[in-house]
């Protein structure tokens, strides 16, 4: 059974037979299942009244709690966004009270930010319900096609950012 981007690989084939589109077939359906996870993921997020980045943040904190409030270089790189994108959110988050952010004592050019007991309670009473959902959002794989898929990705993202 056939999807969308075979569709597409097909039309490439009667114009363009000379060409392999087998990379066509690769990206975009890597970019259809993030559009669609995405939106998964927004939906599970939205009946906590909750951005999907918002709780990004705070369990990349609550992740972190041992070793103490993060340092904005460490948690941009955890949370996987750039140090002024990090910087607007985390003002976002103070002006919610679900995070703090302070400058180190140690280092006054250091800027330390962790969770609020509020921010704590709202991350760790949604971390089994996200995983739940991300599981129902994959389940059209088996575990084993799960991790063959992990493995794959992996490999690629290893590929793409070295």
């Amino acid at each position: 059974m056939g999807d969308a981007v075979d569709e597409i690989t097909e039309q490439w084939a009667r114009v363009r037979p000379d060409l392999d589109t087998t990379p066509v077939g690769v990206v975009l359906r890597i970019f259809r299942a993030a559009r669609l996870l995405e939106q998964g993921l927004k939906g599970y997020f939205d009946e906590h009244g909750l951005e999907t980045w918002e709780y990004d943040v705070l369990s990349t904190l609550l992740r972190a709690e041992g070793e103490g409030p993060l340092r904005m270089g460490d948690l941009a790189g955890a949370a996987m966004v750039s140090p002024g994108a990090l910087t607007n959110r985390i003002d976002r988050l103070v002006a919610k009270g679900l995070v703090t952010r302070a400058t180190d004592p140690a280092s006054r050019r250091t800027v330390r930010t962790a969770l609020t007991e509020e921010g704590r309670q709202l991350a760790d009473g949604l971390i089994e319900g996200h995983i739940a959902n991300e599981r129902d959002l994959i389940d059209g794989l088996t575990p084993d096609e799960q991790r063959q898929l992990a493995a794959l990705l992996r490999k690629l993202l290893r590929s793409l950012e070295g």
